[in-house]
């Protein structure tokens, strides 16, 4: 379920409904220490994808969806989504 932030931010910052659905899919998720989860993509991610839709498919969308991340409250809203700049800290 997304919220009304979560919306206006993936328009504004030009993120594709299918990288979401991608991230819901595909994505690792990992705790960020504040009550929420991180939902992003990485080699296993694509590994997955790439079993499921083939090579050709996924080396073309892989641009649009390897720095993609999401925000997830506990109870399943997405709060944000974004690119990310900078490595995902991993505990």
């Amino acid at each position: 379920m997304n919220t009304k932030h979560s919306t206006q931010q993936s328009q504004r910052r030009g993120i594709l409904p299918i990288a979401v659905e991608a991230l819901d899919r595909y994505g690792q998720e990992q705790y960020d220490g504040n009550g929420a989860i991180i939902v992003y993509m990485n080699k296993a991610s694509r590994r997955a994808m790439e079993r499921d839709w083939g090579h050709r498919a996924v080396a073309k969308l892989w641009e649009l969806l390897n720095d993609v991340y999401k925000v997830v409250s506990t109870d399943g809203k997405i709060i944000t989504v974004g690119h990310r700049y900078k490595k995902i800290q991993r505990a």
